[in-house]
């Protein structure tokens, strides 16, 4: 086992995007859970570029990657098509084609913004893909290279993340604006499945470590809008939920088209818990 060998023969699982949201819960649950790890920012590891990639694995010898980089700004994108495709489609094709070259497994993620939200019922794995804006578009077209690269590789679709580990994610503002005793607007007509990022991250490392190959939505196994999200984080925080203000997605006036709505099932199987069992761990 890993444990027993000589240091000197200890493969880490190498990590893209040290500095992300994604990244640093990798590092950080690596360590927890006692894997060897080493999480590489842009400066050392551009996914984007051959050559980097080709130093970098040759001087980790990883046994496995992780790509948690990529370009997350969903509005900006439709005016960044370049950088959007560069960071989230040519990045993780040249990640997928050193992977394949090296033999080595692949964990890459994709996104509930695939999706066109046409259809009532959640999108599982086998759904057809139909993007509504760029940032959906570098992501299918991400999937659909890496996979035709590396067929071997793990690609894990998700929704929007919460955790207590950044102040950027929605239930925290949401939360700092209740505190506050402010006004804070949410989309009530507009439905997703969240994605608690500590579950995530642990759940996607174990469908690594089993050598789970091909597309896996990994998001919490129940809905919501995003104005019950806000309103279930302030039950959970024991505050009013009174200073949610229900609006039309419409209203806020955002440059990137979205779903009506992007639920991700799995036909793998629910892997993660429910929205109210991860908001009573994060707070």
């Amino acid at each position: 086992m890993l444990e027993h060998l000589p240091e000197a023969e200890i493969r880490p699982l190498l990590i893209a995007g040290a500095h992300g949201t994604l990244g640093r819960a990798f590092s950080s649950i690596c360590h927890t859970r006692g894997l060897v790890a080493v999480a590489l920012g842009r400066a050392e590891l551009d996914i984007a570029d051959p050559k980097s990639v080709a130093r970098a694995f040759d001087q980790h010898r990883p046994w496995a990657v992780v790509n948690a980089a990529g370009y997350v700004r969903v509005d900006d994108a439709e005016n960044d098509v370049e950088r959007c495709f560069r960071e989230n489609a040519t990045g993780p094709a040249v990640l997928a084609a050193a992977c394949a070259q090296w033999e080595l497994p692949l964990l890459t993620f994709s996104s509930d913004l695939v999706f066109d939200g046409e259809q009532e019922e959640p999108y599982t794995e086998s759904a057809t893909p139909n993007p509504l804006n760029v940032y959906g578009r570098s992501k299918l077209a991400a999937e659909q290279l890496v996979l035709a690269t590396c067929p071997a590789a793990l690609v894990v679709r998700t929704s929007a993340f919460f955790s207590g580990w950044d102040q950027y994610n929605f239930v925290h503002q949401a939360l700092q604006a209740g505190r506050a005793g402010q006004p804070f607007e949410a989309a009530e007509d507009v439905r997703m499945a969240p994605t608690y990022v500590p579950d995530l991250v642990n759940t996607a490392l174990d469908l690594l470590l089993d050598g789970a190959q091909g597309i896996w939505h990994l998001a919490c196994q129940d809905s919501c809008t995003w104005a019950d999200l806000a309103r279930a984080a302030a039950r959970r925080a024991g505050i009013s939920d009174e200073f949610v203000v229900p609006r039309r997605m419409v209203d806020f006036g955002l440059p990137a088209a979205r779903p009506r709505q992007s639920v991700l099932a799995s036909e793998k199987g629910m892997l993660q818990p429910s929205i109210e069992d991860a908001l009573g761990r994060m707070l």
